[in-house]
């Protein structure tokens, strides 16, 4: 993680995590807090420039959070949220894919994108279990970005298999955006899903349902 932003001196200017889910009941999604925190300690990036969503939080999960001195963004950004220039880590474990796909339209340029980490799942994953043709057409800027992407899987722990699975480190080296033909940054529509048969994200005019397939999979 250090060393796409910049190398072990500099720590991430921020961290931004999605879709942590309820753990207050459960433990995967606890083990996930722990894991961030954990990682927020090693990079040496304070909790306060760590902000997190998820519609899903209780209120008292949401006070939880604070007395750890992280933040809870006020809205829900469906994933577009801007680097704005930082270094930034985006910590989202077991997001749908259209967060992932949200997330690199608002960031769509060599510059943006290699401001990047992202730990989640899998691209490779998402690109071998998809149809083509749906990952073109439902998530565009996913299937863009494969030839520009470096990524490394979390080593699996016996303990931890269905906390961390298909987890990767993604990060996209300023060289491999520039050897990207023109055309790919050419096009930068924001993505609609209107075709999309299985929409894995909470949209802000949505309501959260707690037996939701979304939810079960937080």
């Amino acid at each position: 993680v250090r060393a796409p932003l910049g190398g072990s001196a500099e720590p991430p200017a921020r961290c931004v995590c999605y879709g942590l889910g309820r753990f207050s009941g459960c433990p995967a999604a606890r083990h996930q807090l722990a894991f961030l925190l954990l990682l927020l300690e090693e990079l040496g990036v304070p909790p306060g420039r760590c902000s997190l969503f998820d519609p899903a939080f209780s209120a008292q999960e949401a006070a939880a959070l604070g007395q750890l001195g992280l933040r809870l963004l006020p809205d829900n950004e469906e994933g577009k949220h801007d680097v704005e220039g930082s270094a930034t880590l985006f910590y989202m474990v077991h997001c749908g894919k259209a967060l992932y796909n949200n997330l690199l339209w608002r960031n769509w340029s060599a510059g943006a994108l290699s401001k990047m980490v992202i730990i989640g799942n899998s691209f490779k994953g998402i690109e071998e279990r998809l149809l083509s043709r749906i990952l073109e057409r439902d998530y565009s800027y996913i299937a863009k970005v494969l030839k520009g992407t470096e990524e490394v899987a979390l080593p699996a722990h016996p303990r931890y298999l269905d906390t961390f699975n298909d987890t990767s480190v993604h990060w996209f080296p300023l060289q491999k955006l520039k050897e990207l033909s023109p055309e790919v940054w050419d096009f930068v529509e924001e993505p609609t899903y209107q075709d999309c048969d299985d929409l894995e994200i909470i949209r802000k005019e949505d309501r959260y349902d707690p037996h939701s397939p979304t939810a079960a999979e937080s």
